[in-house]
């Protein structure tokens, strides 16, 4: 008489819990080589441990991650229609009105996000390599709640390497990928989100009791063996001899994530680290200068050409009615403010460099618009994601928001919007726009 199928929530005595016919079908049924491919893994360092200690890591820095990267979509305005992906539907975060102060907010933001993004790749790939033997594991699941678990890991897995993968090369500008880098961004940090949550809950008991098991860390190679088998089967069924300790694979993944560390965190700083940023998109050199620093789009790559910046270069300045339209010689000869201000992009550099021109609430009183009121700014672009942008009235109103004639003491570049350009506190780089040909002032007060 064939056993009798547990019921559910109870496990048999193989292992096997509801449905259990269909865990023992596919155990009959096992694809070719999958018993030489879960015992081909032997390194006897992998364990509960060693993936507790990276899972750790992970749980303490991922965080991170994720808050700065929901607040860098939030600097990027929702509310004002211009944050990407522009329709989120019932994903949408509650958001505010992002501040300028302190100045370095978005550079502080954005630097970590993509910093710590790129610094935990080696963490990630370790964490992986730890667990690799359970993605062989046949049959895949033994209960409905494993399958369960399994497909929170699938996600889980799945989801941090799209991240990584999408973020470092739009880091480059290397848009290998036949889809909007911001959608597929967006939603696939919700789905990892999802998963990462649903993994902490199913395993924190199971990281926190490895963790207080003993110090594996301080045995060296020639003492360096398996652990005690656990129920995740993480612990190699055929261990071999050891080549590297414990504490020697935590010493390679902590040094590559240090070098990483020492080719990136210079994009994010000015002075001598940039020397190190190899990493740095578009390199680390950008001409000789006041205009020296770097350039996120180009003149050429913007479709800018020498006649639209020359002497018949118009400002249009609107509001309340009225219309202003003024040359760079009219701009110049206006009352001009200097303000060291930080400029950073959404792949991760930034850089401070010191800016003049004519504040942004004297233009506005200039067409009787009070200085409470939101703007709008268009560029020469005929193009592009960015050539236009909305100002909230705290972003127009600070004394340091400047629509910038002059860097470092010297005219603008073109590359660097030449004639004029908008330069924000702690504002977004792509909404700092660059060759400005219009800008309108709402008559609305704030609310």
């Amino acid at each position: 008489m064939p056993p009798r199928p547990p019921a559910a929530g109870t496990t048999d005595s193989q292992g096997y819990a509801y449905p259990a016919r269909l865990w023992r079908a596919l155990d009959r049924h096992r694809p070719p080589g999958a018993e030489a491919a879960a015992g081909a893994w032997r390194s006897p360092v992998r364990g509960p441990w060693l993936t507790s200690v990276f899972g750790a890591v992970l749980l303490a820095a991922l965080p991170l991650v994720i808050i700065t990267g929901l607040l860098d979509w939030i600097a990027y305005g929702p509310h004002l229609g211009q944050a990407l992906p522009r329709d989120v539907g019932w994903l949408h975060p509650p958001v505010f009105d992002w501040p300028t102060r302190p100045a370095w907010l978005f550079r502080v933001t954005q630097g970590l996000h993509v910093t710590l993004g790129i610094v935990l790749v080696p963490v990630v790939l370790a964490k992986l390599w730890s667990v690799v033997p359970k993605l062989f594991d046949w049959p895949p699941a033994r209960s409905t709640a494993q399958a369960l678990e399994r497909l929170s890991l699938l996600l889980l897995v799945g989801g941090i390497l799209f991240e990584m993968a999408t973020g470092l090369l739009d880091i480059q500008y290397a848009y290998l990928f036949g889809f909007d880098f911001y959608t597929a961004h967006w939603y696939g940090a919700w789905v990892f989100t999802a998963a990462l949550v649903t993994h902490v809950a199913i395993k924190l008991p199971r990281m926190v009791s490895a963790l207080r098991g003993p110090g594996f860390a301080r045995t060296p190679l020639a003492g360096t063996r398996p652990e005690p088998a656990d129920p995740d089967g993480l612990v190699a069924r055929r261990p071999g001899p050891a080549t590297m300790s414990r504490r020697g694979v935590l010493a390679l993944t902590g040094g590559g994530a240090l070098l990483l560390a020492a080719l990136t965190v210079g994009q994010s700083l000015d002075g001598v680290l940039r020397r190190t940023a190899l990493l740095l998109p578009r390199g680390r050199r950008h001409g000789d200068g006041p205009n020296g620093f770097p350039v996120n789009r180009s003149a050429a790559a913007a479709g800018i050409r020498s006649a639209d910046t020359g002497a018949d270069w118009r400002l249009s300045v609107r509001g309340g009615g009225r219309s202003v339209e003024l040359d760079r010689d009219g701009l110049l000869a206006m009352a001009q403010h200097t303000a060291d201000l930080p400029i950073a992009c959404v792949e991760g550099w930034s850089t401070a460099q010191t800016w003049t021109g004519v504040r942004l609430r004297d233009l506005a009183a200039l067409v009787g618009v009070p200085e409470s009121a939101p703007a709008r700014v268009r560029s020469l672009e005929r193009s592009g994601l960015f050539r236009q942008a909305r100002l909230q009235p705290h972003q127009v109103r600070d004394p340091e928001s400047l629509l910038a004639l002059r860097v470092n003491g010297v005219d603008l570049s073109l590359d660097h919007g030449y004639p004029a350009r908008i330069i924000v506190p702690a504002l977004p780089g792509v909404h700092c726009t660059k060759w400005v040909r219009e800008i309108t002032f709402e008559e609305r007060a704030d609310g």
